[in-house]
């Protein structure tokens, strides 16, 4: 069986809170990042979690159609052992970091690979 290659989707986000109207579209961006299991960094930086590069695929497709049509939005693939190595000058961490890593991802079907 193969080994899964946990990967991190990095999403930044500048998007236009001028009106009313895009006031709501940044509400509904962010709303939409935390249904699909993003988790805030820090503001405007989003991070999700995937098992593999297919993971990386369908989500980062996801975002593009779920984006806002004003702002910018960029979003970067890196594997997690990159992620691991970011660093953080405060040594601050939100409750959502703190429990979604790896070390605590629980992997079915390989408990009873017996060779």
């Amino acid at each position: 069986m193969s080994k899964c290659s946990f990967m991190r989707l990095l999403l930044f986000f500048d998007l236009p809170v001028e009106t009313a109207m895009q006031r709501g579209e940044y509400r509904r961006f962010v709303k939409y990042l935390s249904e699909e299991g993003f988790i805030m960094v820090q503001y405007s930086v989003y991070a999700k979690l995937c098992i593999n590069n297919d993971s990386v695929t369908t989500a980062s497709r996801k975002v593009d159609l779920n984006t806002p049509t004003q702002g910018n939005v960029r979003y970067i693939a890196i594997t997690e052992k990159q992620y691991q190595r970011i660093c953080n000058v405060n040594n601050t961490y939100s409750i959502q970091e703190e429990i979604t890593t790896t070390d605590r991802t629980i992997m079915i079907g390989e408990m009873n690979n017996e060779d």
